[in-house]
């Protein structure tokens, strides 16, 4: 096996892309095991080169995020971590790659920057589904419109502030 197949896969990478802030962005931990190293080797690597990162390729999550973000997961894999994470933006990967200075890092940013790129390239693809469907509607009558306005709550983004909660609420007393 060669060492660029021991790299992760462009899917398994996109995985591992959240949006936090409006950005897509890669963990410290995610970033550190596709490089190789210790998550506390990364993270001191970009203190040491701290203006290499600022806060559009690479910021801290508060609390409410990370504990918003580890409630996503059934499960949690993420062990007992003492400090808030850091996440990275696909700049902040690739800068990140290059102060680690390793082979291995080099070449999984490449699959890095792919993943990223792939993400963009579906987004953009739904912008012009949008518009299409916009021009659509526009030459048809009344009797569609319900279904237009489903597609287009189908295509939304999920509301993170409009989560049903999970399980059975409490008996309201009449």
């Amino acid at each position: 096996m060669t060492d660029k197949a021991l790299i992760a896969s462009v899917e398994q990478i996109e995985s591992h892309i959240f949006l936090i802030r409006g950005q897509k962005v890669m963990l410290d931990a995610d970033l550190a095991e596709l490089y190789e190293v210790e998550t506390r080797r990364l993270n001191e690597q970009v203190r040491r080169n701290s203006e290499r990162f600022p806060e559009d390729f690479m910021f801290q999550l508060t609390a409410e995020e990370f504990a918003n973000l580890k409630s996503q997961f059934a499960t949690s894999s993420w062990g007992g971590r003492r400090k808030l994470p850091f996440v990275f933006t696909e700049h902040g990967a690739i800068m990140a790659a290059s102060v680690l200075n390793s082979k291995r890092a080099i070449e999984a940013s490449v699959q890095v920057v792919r993943a990223f790129v792939r993400l963009r390239q579906m987004l953009a693809s739904n912008a012009e589904l949008s518009r299409k469907l916009v021009a659509l509607e526009k030459n048809y009558d009344i009797k569609f419109r319900a279904v237009f306005e489903a597609i287009h709550q189908l295509m939304a983004p999920a509301d993170p502030k409009k989560k049903r909660p999970i399980g059975f609420a409490p008996w309201e007393k009449k």
